[in-house]
C-alpha cells in the first residue's frame, strides 16, 4: 500500500500528461445502484416488521402457524436477506469506486496532487484496509471535494456527516441487528429487530442521499473546470 501524503505529491501518480476524466456517467450509475441499496436496507426493514407483528397476532390468538410459516418462508425477504442484497452493495461499492477514482484524478489535474493528504491507491485501499478503513475513505473524499470546489476552502459539514452516518450504520448499528436477527427466540427479540433494522435503514437513507448529494456537487464543480500540470 502506497504511503500517505501530507502536502506533497510522493507516491501519487504524474498527472501532467493525464487526460480528465468524464464523471457524469459514473456518478449518475454509482447514484442509481446507491439508490437502490438504501431501497434494498428499507424493504428488510418493512419485512422485519411485518415478522414483528404476524408473531404479536399469532401470540394474541389473531393469526394462525400458517400466517408465521408463510412469514418466515416468504422468497422477497429470503432473497434480500441473502445473496441479492448482498450483490446490490458489491456493485453499487464498484460503480462508486469508479466515480472515486476518476473524480480523485481530476481533483488533483485542478488543484495538484499535493493537495490530497493520501496517495491514489488509497481511494481504492482505504475502503479495504481495517482500521484505516474508518477514516481514511473521508479523508480521500474530503480531499477531492475540496480540491474540486470553486471557492476554496469549501464547508465540509456535507462529507462529515455522511462519513459518520456511514460509519455509525456499518461498524455500529449493522453487527448488533445481525445478532439480534441470528438470535430471535421471542416477540421482544423480534420487535428488536425490528426496531434495530429500522435504525440502520434510516442511517443508510440519510446517508445515501448525502453522498448522492456530494457526487453530483463534485461532478458540477468538475464539469468544464480548467486543469494545471501537477507532478
Amino acid at each position: 500500500m502506497e504511503g500517505s501524503q501530507q502536502g506533497t505529491s510522493t507516491g501519487a501518480s504524474p498527472v501532467g500528461t493525464e487526460p480528465y476524466r468524464p464523471v457524469t456517467g459514473a456518478a449518475t450509475a454509482a447514484t442509481a445502484l446507491i439508490s437502490l441499496v438504501v431501497v434494498r436496507e428499507v424493504l428488510v426493514s418493512v419485512g422485519n416488521w411485518r415478522d414483528y407483528v404476524v408473531v404479536h397476532d399469532f401470540l394474541a390468538g389473531k393469526a394462525t402457524l400458517a400466517d408465521v410459516q408463510a412469514a418466515d418462508s416468504d422468497a422477497l425477504t429470503k432473497v434480500l436477506g441473502t445473496w441479492l442484497g448482498l450483490l446490490v452493495w458489491i456493485v453499487a461499492g464498484v460503480a462508486f469506486l469508479v466515480w472515486l477514482w476518476r473524480a480523485r484524478i481530476n481533483a488533483e489535474l485542478i488543484g495538484g496532487a499535493a493537495a490530497h493528504r493520501r496517495s491514489r491507491g488509497w481511494v481504492v485501499g482505504a475502503w479495504l484496509s481495517p482500521v484505516a478503513n474508518l477514516w481514511f475513505p473521508y479523508q480521500v473524499m474530503s480531499d477531492i471535494w475540496q480540491a474540486s470546489a470553486p471557492r476554496r476552502p469549501a464547508p465540509g459539514a456535507l462529507v462529515k456527516t455522511w462519513w459518520v452516518l456511514l460509519v455509525a450504520g456499518t461498524y455500529l448499528v449493522r453487527p448488533i441487528q445481525w445478532r439480534m436477527a441470528s438470535q430471535e427466540a421471542s416477540e421482544q427479540d423480534v420487535l428488536a429487530n425490528a426496531n434495530m433494522s429500522t435504525l440502520l435503514a434510516v442511517l443508510y437513507l440519510v446517508a445515501g442521499v448525502l453522498i448522492i448529494l456530494i457526487m453530483r456537487r463534485v461532478t458540477e464543480w468538475q464539469t468544464g473546470r480548467p486543469v494545471r500540470n501537477a507532478g
